[in-house]
């Protein structure tokens, strides 16, 4: 497995969480974030991250510096 910086492990837990979430709003109609924090303030603090981290990667993909090769 390739190796990861923490914030990147981060983030990918947080799309994972995040594309999860929606994959379930769309089969089943369960949004698992809702069922959890209800419509509290921890439930938009856990959607602002997700969308943060989605915002991160598209800048890591798209302005993100080249790879060094070895």
């Amino acid at each position: 497995m390739k190796k990861m910086s923490t914030m990147n492990w981060i983030v990918a837990m947080l799309l994972i969480v995040g594309g999860v979430n929606w994959g379930l709003v769309g089969l089943l109609r369960l949004n698992v974030v809702y069922a959890l924090f209800g419509t509290s303030v921890v439930a938009r603090v856990v959607y602002v991250l997700i969308g943060a981290a989605a915002v991160y990667q598209l800048f890591s993909l798209f302005v993100g510096g080249e790879e060094k090769k070895a």
